[in-house]
């Protein structure tokens, strides 16, 4: 799927032919599709299949004057086994002053760069959008790892009354999705400083300043996801332990049980022996029995409540 955008009042909005400084939003493309932009554009062909392969890394690449930026952004599963993963997308800066984004998902609806208005886009500078692109995607980080520490603590919630591994798998694959973030955003974070060096945007003084505010949001991501990350071990190794013990607690309940109930039936089975045993020409030897049974029960309950076994 191919979109055209193009940019006006301070936002982008969809339009039908491709001129200057538009931006091309190319969604999980069919091979034609790759083949008329990269004809079209003079795009390298490879510039345009390398962000669709997901397991590409954020980096920075020029080839005959067009520019390469491959950033990784995260992505939110819902239902999935691994609820929070990460993708690349590709940021092409052509000779026609273009930007063609390339990328498995809509990463414009994900960044809401088509929803109100975006002040700090200046009109014709790709930089920019650039920036602006890569702003949105270490908020994006930020508001994922806010919903991932929610979510773990609706799981931990959970599994301090639980005896399942269920919760102890969800938990182990969140802690997957916080080592995919801190993977990629480290990868990002050293994309945005090369970049900032080899001066292949060429920024000017705003631009940087923009820049380093956007290093310090990708920074404070990665120390979230770090932080995230040891505490989810803690609690994994904790809950491991807490379902251990509530099953050490569950069994000795049903032992301090049987051990209740076999006071009974000893005695039951005593007096069922073909034998001369006491009482057994009494009348009433069945309420006797009965009741030594039940009084035995009793001592064997008050003892363990003594001890606080219970």
């Amino acid at each position: 799927m191919i979109e055209l955008l193009k940019w006006s009042e301070n936002r982008f909005i969809a339009t039908d032919t491709i001129e200057r400084h538009c931006l091309i939003n190319v969604i999980d493309p069919e091979k034609k599709e790759l083949e008329k932009i990269s004809d079209e554009m003079n795009i390298p062909y490879d510039f345009l299949t390398d962000p669709l392969d997901i397991d590409e890394r954020a980096r920075i690449e020029t080839e005959a004057g067009v520019l390469l930026i491959v950033l990784r952004l995260p992505k939110y599963n819902e239902g999935a086994e691994v609820p929070f993963t990460t993708f690349p997308a590709g940021l092409i800066l052509t000779k026609q002053d273009t930007i063609v984004i390339v990328s498995p998902y809509n990463i414009v609806d994900m960044l809401g760069l088509c929803k109100g208005t975006s002040k700090n886009l200046t009109y014709g500078k790709r930089s920019s959008v650039i920036l602006h692109i890569f702003l949105k995607t270490a908020l994006l980080y930020l508001d994922y790892l806010k919903k991932i520490n929610r979510q773990t603590g609706n799981i931990e919630q959970e599994l301090q009354k639980s005896l399942q591994n269920e919760e102890l798998i969800r938990l182990l694959n969140i802690a997957k999705s916080l080592v995919f973030f801190t993977t990629s955003l480290k990868s990002n974070e050293l994309m945005m400083e090369r970049l900032m060096k080899a001066e292949l945007l060429k920024l000017c003084a705003d631009d940087r300043d923009r820049l380093e505010d956007v290093l310090i949001d990708n920074k404070q991501a990665i120390e979230m996801a770090n932080i995230y990350s040891n505490i989810m071990s803690g609690r994994m190794d904790t809950f491991a332990s807490v379902i251990s013990n509530n099953l050490n607690v569950v069994m000795k309940i049903l032992t301090l049980i049987t051990i209740i109930l076999m006071l009974p039936t000893l005695t039951a089975s005593i007096y069922g022996m073909n034998i001369e045993l006491p009482f057994q020409h009494s009348s009433h030897a069945f309420y006797i029995v009965t009741g030594i049974s039940f009084s035995a029960s009793l001592i064997c309950i008050l003892v363990f409540l003594k001890n606080k076994w219970f």
